[in-house]
């Protein structure tokens, strides 16, 4: 495991009418607070990489569907640097991952349905000075392949 990811089961209480399912409470080790709460919307297939940023953390988990969220560590001080871990995230999967700062990912969605991903960053979104550093999914250093893999 790349070192700085923390990885949170979540249970769905289940009955007769549904499910309720928390994610992140303010009285948990797991929590670092959050500036914002946002949901992405994710057609099939599609690939949103490679991205880091330098003063905040993602907590990220998937509500509906499923998605491959894929983190990169390229920190060169890192114990762990040049690691790469998979998470299928999603319906059939019920985890929050922790991405800590430095750290590269990215997701595509799997399977034929949509997907819908929320993420709690600890910092809001600056529009004025973005904390958002991007490199190309496919044409990059990165030693990862997001096609289908299929064994």
């Amino acid at each position: 495991m790349i070192d700085g990811i923390k990885i949170k089961q979540l249970v769905p209480n289940a009955d007769e009418r549904g499910y309720l399912q928390e994610i992140i409470r303010c009285d948990e080790e797991f929590f670092g607070g959050f500036g914002q709460l946002y949901v992405s919307l994710n057609n099939p297939g599609v690939v949103r990489a490679w991205h880091y940023h330098k003063k905040q953390a993602d907590y990220i988990t998937v509500i509906k569907g499923m998605a491959k969220v894929v983190v990169y560590d390229g920190r060169e001080d890192s114990t762990t640097f040049g690691e790469i871990n998979e998470f299928f995230v999603g319906e059939h999967h019920r985890i929050l991952i922790r991405i800590p700062e430095l750290v590269m990912h990215g997701y595509k969605t799997i399977g034929t349905e949509p997907c819908l991903l929320i993420n709690l960053p600890t910092k809001c979104y600056n529009r004025a000075e973005p904390d958002e550093y991007r490199i190309p999914p496919h044409d990059n250093d990165i030693p990862y392949d997001w096609a289908l893999k299929e064994h």
